[in-house]
């Protein structure tokens, strides 16, 4: 039953992560012509953006090591998907390939700034002003992601005005979206509600954020509820709630794509997905990745 609650966003955009995000942190390695497909998939599904791969180094994301091939393969199709460049070499494989969207992946805290870049937590603007400098130029969009906005596994609680200090600085590098990522899963509704109130106090509308939760400890749908009731449009997802976090150990799967759109239709929010379509895909992944899907909704439909 739909049962719209007063004052929420008319329409949301997801923002599909699973095929990046998701497959990344996979203990197998997945086929690149089921990447593709995979890709395709949810493509098909209604999704309107799908983040394809990550031109990471093979050393420290293996699964992703067939980045450009799985781009080559998806073609024209594929020129509009955004992918994760974690520095400029990355950004040279994107532009070699024409693609059009780029996104770069900071961290609110020092300690992961250190283990996964490798950089301070000043470093790693320096490191990323280059990329977004010459992808601007080249006529790229670029979104940013930054980390541990609500909890660091190393440093526990994350301030709100460090958050807040690091997404500014990331927008004003030029990236026109930000993407604030409960890397470990502990945030709750009223840590949500006053983050995007401390981004818009900082000059940073809901309308230049979007939300990334993880359901570590099941608030990942009653933190997207505080979003919306905060005005945030876009919410990122993981087909059938595939992947974490290579470099943090506590991070648990994403929130399930599935799971969003449940929520959201019962709602009365406009996202423009066929569930019925994204569930049978979550499912086919599922067996491909030999286990059962942890998205409650694609285990409540998926034998349907």
């Amino acid at each position: 039953m739909v049962v719209p609650e007063p004052g929420l966003p008319a329409a949301v955009t997801i923002y599909e992560v699973g095929a990046r995000d998701g497959l990344q942190n996979e203990k197998a390695l997945v086929p690149v012509e089921v990447k593709e497909e995979f890709v395709r998939r949810l493509l098909a599904a209604g999704l309107p953006i799908v983040e394809a791969t990550s031109f990471v180094h093979p050393r420290w994301v293996p699964q992703l090591a067939d980045a450009a091939e799985l781009m080559t393969r998806l073609g024209p199709d594929g020129v509009d998907l955004p992918v994760l460049v974690p520095n400029e070499r990355g950004l040279d494989r994107a532009l070699e390939l024409g693609l059009r969207h780029v996104a770069i992946f900071g961290s609110a805290t020092e300690t992961f700034a250190r283990k996964n870049l490798n950089r301070s937590f000043d470093e790693q603007f320096a490191m990323f002003e280059p990329t977004v400098d010459r992808a601007r130029a080249a006529g790229l969009d670029v979104r940013a992601y930054v980390s541990m906005c609500f909890g660091d596994p190393w440093e526990g609680a994350v301030p709100i005005e460090q958050v807040v200090a690091a997404g500014t600085r990331l927008l004003d590098l030029g990236a026109s979206q930000l993407s604030l990522g409960d890397t470990i899963g502990v945030g709750t509704a009223g840590h949500v509600t006053a983050l995007v109130a401390a981004f818009a106090a900082a000059g940073v509308g809901a309308d230049r954020l979007a939300l990334h939760f993880h359901d570590t400890y099941g608030q990942a749908l009653s933190n997207v509820q505080a979003g919306l009731r905060a005005g945030v449009t876009t919410y990122d997802a993981s087909a059938g709630g595939l992947g974490g976090c290579p470099y943090a150990e506590s991070a648990t799967g994403n929130l399930a794509t599935e799971d969003l759109v449940w929520l959201l239709t019962g709602l009365g929010v406009e996202h423009g997905v066929d569930l019925a379509s994204l569930v049978a895909t979550s499912t086919w992944m599922a067996g491909h990745l030999g286990r059962e899907s942890p998205s409650a909704v694609v285990r409540a439909l998926g034998g349907a």
